[in-house]
Parts: structure tokens; C-alpha cells; sequence
């Protein structure tokens, strides 16, 4: 399948779960399909989540001045590669890209640790979830190690949290997915 952005053809490249989408300084990503994550290494050498990106966003190094940086498929992927000469056209898309930042950095800021788990929890059902009978299901499956990376703590901490939140009725896991269960989406404020 052929796209056109302005008067280019673009042709959708295809990755699989876990590769890399390669890196340019002239080119961006417009993500079709499946969800990827944008990621650095801190001084210590641990891996900080920049960010998780799905259909209609838009990825690549030139949005960020960190270097390591690297774009990881979480599931599989379909993405338009956008060279430089059409960057005008993705205006909305970035600017939807910079609010998602700045959403995922208060995430990130706020109080403690249980406390940025479930506001991430809350972001990523309203981003990748969908509606089943338990409740809001994250069409998303992560790791207990990349939930930590994107809320700066560590697996174990995050093993223990979602054992808590288990216990007292506000998550289910299924098949590796985590369910959001009525008694915590109604916890949230507006």
C-alpha cells in the first residue's frame, strides 16, 4: 500500500515485536499501526521510557535532543517514514505529540510511586484500553519492567503494587494484559 503525503508516495514500512525502527536526522515516523516506545539510558545506565506511541503519532530522533535514543515496536508495527520536505504537513501531529510528552512528564512528577502507577495505569487505558465486561482492558502488554522505566522505580516495586491493586478489586490481569476494574476507573478525578 502507497500513501501520499503532499505530493510524495510513501510506501508503510512493517516491524516486528521487540525491533528497533532505524533512526535519521531527515526522517520521521508517522505510526499506522501497533505501538511503539521511545527510550534513553540515564547516567547509571537504566532505561528511561520517553514515551509510548500508537496510530497517528509521530516518532523520531529529530523530536528529541537525548542521545541514546532508540524506538522499540511493543507490538507489531506499520509506519510511514516522512522525510523532511513533508514535515509541514504533520503539524497536528506534532503538536498532539508534545501534549502527550508533557501528560507522561506529569506522570512522572507526581507524588509517590503507587501514585504515578495509577495515573500511568489511567493514560494507557485511555490511549491503548477498550471496553470488555470486567471493565477497561490495555490493549498493551508491558512488562513489569517497562511499567518501572516509565514511572522511575523499580520491577519489584511495581510486582508489588499490582499484587495491592489486585487484592483490593481495582485491576485484573488476564493473558498478560491488565484490566482497569470499575472501582478504579471511578477513582480517578475528572
Amino acid at each position: 500500500m502507497l500513501t501520499t503525503l503532499g505530493t510524495e508516495l510513501l510506501k508503510p514500512q512493517t516491524f516486528s515485536r521487540r525491533e528497533m525502527i532505524p533512526l535519521g536526522a531527515d526522517v520521521l515516523w508517522l505510526i499506522d499501526r501497533g505501538v511503539v516506545r521511545t527510550t534513553t539510558w540515564n547516567e547509571e545506565g537504566a532505561m528511561v521510557t520517553l514515551g509510548y506511541w500508537g496510530a497517528k503519532d509521530i516518532v523520531g530522533q529529530h523530536l528529541s535532543r537525548l542521545s541514546p535514543y532508540q524506538i522499540e515496536c511493543l507490538t507489531s508495527v506499520e509506519a510511514l517514514p516522512c522525510p523532511r520536505s513533508q514535515w509541514h504537513l504533520l503539524t497536528d501531529a506534532l503538536i498532539a505529540s508534545a501534549y502527550q510528552r508533557e501528560e507522561l512528564l506529569n506522570i512522572t512528577r507526581s507524588g509517590k510511586v503507587r501514585q504515578r502507577l495509577l495515573y500511568l495505569l489511567r493514560w494507557l487505558a485511555a490511549k491503548f484500553g477498550r471496553d470488555v465486561n470486567l471493565g477497561c482492558l490495555i490493549d498493551l502488554r508491558l512488562t513489569h519492567q517497562e511499567l518501572a522505566e516509565a514511572i522511575g522505580t523499580t520491577r519489584v516495586t511495581i510486582t508489588r503494587l499490582l499484587k495491592d491493586f489486585e487484592q483490593e478489586d481495582s485491576i485484573n490481569r488476564v493473558r498478560g494484559h491488565i484490566v482497569i476494574l470499575p472501582k478504579l476507573r471511578q477513582s480517578f478525578p475528572a
